[in-house]
């Protein structure tokens, strides 16, 4: 099957990369004149490294990666064309795919482990986008959910390409210098309003949002959290690093797997250590993002129980 000239010649990530620069000095302009976006320098530096480190590793493991999609395509159950419809569809399923690949990344912390990279800046600005992990291909995810649409019959260019836009899409939504979109656009794509809920480590605002362009998939899969005026987002983790190393930034939850798994008590424990939501521990001393979110709801119902009886 020939691929397209266009697919050939063009890396869209590579053509955005202006975009991306220019944009980042704007939003810099505007925090400076108006003060509603926040840069930290050092978190700044950190977030452009680990940037410049995931390309790095986009270009060492590449050709693993690449000779993997070409063994996948090799055994596929389909022949797809290329034909614009084709297109259209691998857009919309490759976002699908990616709602759930997100979802996992958030409840399996042998995942989470990689893209706890991605939220460990308690800032929110364009250069949080590009604070990415380096060490991805160790989560082999690329092995089945990375691999899905090839192995149907869409042509891993195409894969790669409808990929790339997506995650230029998710680039514009990390910034607070936008408040709202249009109604009509909230109601069906990923804004900034929704990835700042995604964000934040507000209870209410735990695990919501996991949408790259499409924020229909977390309606119908029950994961929506609109931002609420009266709840300001606050960014970052739930324990928060406490450094700008870059290196500690990238492997600081992978050692902290290593470090839990040795002192494990049993094989289930320490699986359950690789395997189970982020936080989780055998006597249940830490805390997940479901009991904290329990919690929290508690506290709610109880202050609306006294709110209540107070005006009886």
């Amino acid at each position: 099957m020939e691929v397209p000239a266009f697919v050939q010649n063009w890396n869209p990530i590579t053509l955005a990369i202006p975009f991306f620069t220019l944009s980042v000095f704007a939003e810099m302009v505007h925090a400076r004149l108006t003060g509603k976006t926040r840069f930290e320098t050092r978190d700044t530096a950190a977030s452009l490294i680990m940037g410049l480190g995931n390309n790095v590793s986009g270009i060492i493991f590449g050709l693993l990666l690449g000779g993997w999609s070409v063994f996948v395509y090799d055994n596929r159950l389909l022949d797809i064309s290329f034909a614009w419809w084709v297109w259209v569809i691998a857009f919309v399923f490759d976002d699908f795919l990616y709602y759930w690949s997100h979802r996992f990344a958030h409840t399996v912390r042998w995942f989470w482990a990689d893209h706890v990279v991605h939220h460990s800046s308690q800032h929110y600005n364009l250069t949080t986008a590009l604070r990415q992990p380096w060490i991805s291909p160790f989560t082999l995810k690329f092995l089945w959910l990375g691999s899905a649409m090839v192995f149907l019959g869409f042509h891993p260019a195409m894969v790669a390409f409808v990929g790339a836009l997506n995650l230029i899409y998710q680039f514009w939504i990390h910034t607070e210098a936008i408040k709202r979109c249009p109604a009509w656009f909230e109601a069906v794509f990923n804004t900034p309003s929704h990835h700042r809920v995604h964000h934040a480590t507000n209870p209410i605002y735990l695990d919501r949002n996991y949408a790259g362009i499409f924020i229909i998939w977390d309606k119908m899969f029950g994961t929506f959290q609109q931002e609420r005026d009266d709840e300001p987002c606050r960014y970052g983790i739930v324990k928060n690093l406490g450094t700008f190393n870059p290196v500690k930034i990238c492997l600081h939850e992978w050692m902290g797997i290593v470090k839990d798994m040795a002192g494990a008590k049993s094989l289930k424990d320490a699986a359950l250590y690789l395997l189970a939501p982020p936080g989780w521990s055998p006597d249940g001393s830490r805390e997940t993002s479901k009991t904290i979110k329990a919690k929290w709801q508690a506290r709610q119902d109880k202050a609306a129980e006294a709110e209540a009886e107070a005006a009886e």
